[in-house]
């Protein structure tokens, strides 16, 4: 399937949403997860340490890339305006090697996780800034070797 990433664009087999130890997960991973979820109408499959979200329809990551940026939306809107000011952006990482494995011998995928920042701080006083990765939630867009 052909998808769009924000301007790039990638052919892929599936793209997986995963919620990572979902134990030690935010309640803003979780809800991420489950707006994902909602949005695709698929079944999730349950590890004992993950929940995995096969997305294998273009529309439906669109719609998933859109469910997730209202969730952040909301967490944004959710902050005090005269002490807090929250941001969030993607992060996109992956490895490889030469031969196009990454480091646990998987053929190489782009991992999309999402970074949150808040920053406290009233009028004269100074700005109080903690910048996190949610790496309990993330998305990761399949090369052709699946």
């Amino acid at each position: 399937m052909r998808i769009e990433f924000h301007g790039l664009v990638f052919e892929s087999p599936q793209v997986t949403a995963h919620l990572w130890t979902p134990w030690r997960a935010t309640a803003l991973e979780h809800k991420l997860f489950e707006a994902v979820r909602d949005q695709v109408h698929a079944e999730v499959e349950k590890l004992p340490d993950e929940s995995r979200l096969k997305i294998s329809d273009p529309r439906a990551f669109k719609s998933a890339l859109q469910t997730v940026a209202r969730v952040l939306k909301g967490w944004q809107e959710e902050a005090d305006p005269h002490s807090e000011r929250r941001t969030w952006w993607w992060l996109i990482e992956g490895d490889t090697d030469a031969n196009g494995y990454d480091h646990n011998g998987e053929p190489t995928a782009l991992w999309c996780l999402v970074r949150v920042a808040i920053d406290r701080g009233g009028l004269g006083e100074a700005d109080k800034g903690e910048d996190f990765d949610l790496e309990g939630f993330s998305i990761k867009i399949w090369s052709e070797k699946v």
